[in-house]
């Protein structure tokens, strides 16, 4: 397998409607995901970069969520009309898009003043 330059990961995760934290696709299709592999393969980077479909990244208030490693920068609120200006600046160019990036201490952190209190029992 050959080594990868970047490797994406876009959350599919799905949720019941009325679930307390909220989904990163409502119906299980990721258009985000089509376009990120279109717009990469068009610009000739099939063999350097990978882009994967993945489970819960556990950053449901800011979905749809995005992770490129292995710069370890997490995307926040993709919208399929973002992907260009990622493929364009950060994985071509390597500037990550600033403007759709999660702060650090919303990371894998429970104290992130958007997610939601856990409820007792969930």
């Amino acid at each position: 397998m050959p080594v990868f330059k970047h490797h994406v990961f876009v959350c599919h995760n799905t949720r019941p409607e009325g679930a307390p934290r909220p989904s990163c696709t409502t119906d299980g299709k990721s258009e985000l995901h089509t376009q990120l592999q279109q717009l990469s393969k068009a610009a000739g980077l099939g063999g350097a970069v990978r882009i994967n479909k993945s489970g819960c990244l556990d950053q449901c208030e800011h979905g749809p969520t995005v992770v490129v490693y292995p710069d370890a920068v997490w995307y926040g609120h993709v919208r399929p009309e973002d992907a260009a200006e990622i493929v364009q600046e950060h994985l071509i160019n390597g500037r990550p898009v600033e403007r759709l990036r999660l702060a650090d201490e919303c990371v894998n952190t429970k104290t992130c003043p958007h997610r939601v209190p856990a409820v007792s029992g969930q």
